[in-house]
């Protein structure tokens, strides 16, 4: 039996379900696989008490232990004070987790630890796998190499964790490259792509989906929290340029007065639709219905809803960010184009103008799955284990 610690700052709860849905769903996988057995350490970061309360009052419900769609999830709790640039998260995460890794150790114990995202959560576990005399393995996702990594106050805390844990994961080969740059061991690392769920993110009629939506025309969808990295702005002045497209921007964020401003001041008002956070059951219909889903963003790891998008058929015009170019394989996918108004709007309306068929769309993300994932994740952690063992022994 291979015993799994997941450690991860990135997961769903009541009050937040589509947070790091990603995640559960490759821990749901893991756990699935025979001989495997994981225990799920989801620690919810929160300000002093007194701003918790008033700031984030739904958090201090969740439980500190529940099941979680069939995982036992731990859900201790951690000071982050956003003042400190995250100086102290990953020590004050540890600190945390001491009695909740010693109570898991003496209850059912575990063999490996898997940190699901590389700050906090890598500096942490490698402190913690030092104390518990277990591998440590990091994933990298995206911002938590991009901003964590070069930030001045903690990508020593980063670097650090990359140099001292037993193996890293990254999630396409453009982030295997920025951790080498950074100064992690390159022969460390392997590439470990998302998966999909294929069943549920597939081509539908797109035009029923539409009428469901109450659009007629060329649907763009722009997907993603509403901040400047994810550059929803670029992508509502390119479809200002583009008579008669309706363009969905679904996500929740600080940006979403000025977003909705910026439409208002193009006058475009009527034909950009601020939908505000999606839940992910109902994601897959609304992916679906889009011509194309444009996103902007000014760096990623590999997203997933470049996949999601993908899988149903729905092409993708995106910027050069992560690992864009290892799912924009065709030119049926999509485009890759300059972060700018000019060259989405270029890209688009040449991918609406030529729309490529659903299913050769869907064949370009053949080889990614949920089943894939968890197998090369399990065979990854247990090789760890594996390693660790001959070498005490």
């Amino acid at each position: 039996m291979l015993r799994i610690l997941t450690l991860s700052t990135l997961f769903p709860d009541a009050t937040r379900p589509n947070f790091g849905v990603f995640v559960e769903r490759q821990t749901l996988g893991l756990a699935a696989r025979p001989g495997v057995k994981v225990t799920v350490v989801a620690p919810i970061g929160l300000p002093p008490t007194p701003l918790t309360r008033l700031l984030r009052p739904a958090l201090l419900d969740v439980p500190t232990r529940e099941r979680w769609k069939g995982l036992d999830v731990h859900r201790p709790r951690f000071t982050a004070v956003s003042a400190t640039g995250g100086r102290w998260h990953a020590r004050l995460l540890e600190r945390a987790l001491v009695p909740v890794l010693d109570a898991i150790r003496d209850d059912a114990g575990f063999d490996v630890i898997d940190a699901s995202f590389f700050f906090p959560d890598g500096p942490a576990a490698v402190a913690l796998g030092r104390r518990y005399g277990v591998p440590v393995s990091i994933k990298a996702r995206g911002a938590d190499i991009h901003h964590w990594g070069r930030a001045a106050v903690t990508r020593r805390q980063v670097l650090a964790a990359g140099q001292a844990a037993d193996g890293l994961l990254a999630v396409s080969e453009a982030m295997r490259a920025d951790m080498v740059a950074l100064g992690m061991p390159g022969a460390k690392i392997r590439v470990h792509h998302t998966g999909i769920d294929r069943d549920r993110f597939c081509p539908g009629d797109r035009v029923v989906l539409k009428q469901a939506l109450g659009v007629a025309g060329p649907l763009v969808l722009s997907l993603g929290a509403l901040i400047p990295r994810k550059g929803h702005d670029i992508v509502i002045e390119a479809v200002a340029t583009l008579p008669g497209v309706t363009l969905i921007v679904a996500g929740q964020g600080p940006e979403q007065g000025r977003l909705a401003a910026l439409a208002a001041r193009l006058g475009i008002s009527d034909r950009v639709r601020l939908v505000g956070p999606v839940q992910h059951a109902a994601m897959p219909d609304l992916v679906a219905a889009a011509d194309l889903m444009a996103l902007a963003s000014a760096s990623e790891g590999l997203a997933n809803a470049w996949v999601e998008a993908l899988s149903c058929g729905t092409p993708i015009v995106i910027t050069d960010a992560g690992g864009a170019r290892e799912v924009v394989t065709s030119g049926a996918a999509g485009r890759v184009v300059r972060r700018d108004p000019t060259a989405f709007a270029g890209a688009i309306a040449d991918v609406l103008a030529r729309p490529p068929a659903p299913e050769l769309v869907r064949e370009t993300v053949a080889g990614f799955s949920w089943e894939a994932n968890a197998t090369a994740l399990a065979e990854h952690l247990a090789r760890l284990v594996a390693r660790g063992q001959a070498s005490s022994g």
